[in-house]
């Protein structure tokens, strides 16, 4: 891959999770991190071979360990802040609440909560000025709403109907 993002994200020192940003200032996606951070763990890796190894490596350093460490956080974060939308897509193609609690080592009613906070936050992002002091919420946001809250009032082992054709 070489587009301009990619070449100005290949050259920059990461330290801090809020280091990982295109240029545009968004999120820098999850496979260039994991490559960077990859690169990084390979030259702290070389630390380990022999002084006398025959063909040339670089050796990590400190800069190395730091950006494993920061590189590390942002993808967690990032991993983070997308699992309610993989949870509520995974019950929409028909995975069970059951199956998906399992997958994420937790309980059926743990995994509903974390979808039900996810989309009461995005709930609450969705909403216009309708007059001072009033706030009106726009209609196709409270029809994905519903449809979210409808979800989790799924049985613990009951599929949706694209589950239960597909």
């Amino acid at each position: 891959m070489s587009t301009p993002e990619y070449e100005v994200w290949n050259g920059l020192a990461v330290r801090r999770p809020d280091d990982v940003r295109m240029i545009s200032g968004g999120r820098v996606p999850l496979s260039w991190q994991m490559a960077k951070r990859v690169g990084h763990v390979d030259r702290l890796m070389n630390r380990t071979l022999p002084a006398d190894f025959p063909d040339p490596v670089e050796r990590g350093g400190a800069g190395d360990v730091l950006a494993v460490l920061a590189l590390s956080e942002s993808i967690r974060r990032d991993l983070n802040a997308r699992r309610a939308g993989d949870i509520r897509e995974a019950i929409l193609l028909g995975a069970t609440w059951s199956e998906v609690a399992a997958a994420i080592d937790t309980t059926p009613d743990e995994a509903r909560a974390i979808l039900r906070d996810w989309t009461e936050r995005q709930h609450g992002l969705y909403q216009i000025d309708a007059e001072p002091g009033e706030t009106q919420r726009l209609v196709v946001e409270e029809d994905r709403h519903a449809a979210v809250l409808a979800l989790l009032e799924l049985a613990d082992d009951q599929r949706t109907e694209a589950g239960e054709h597909g």
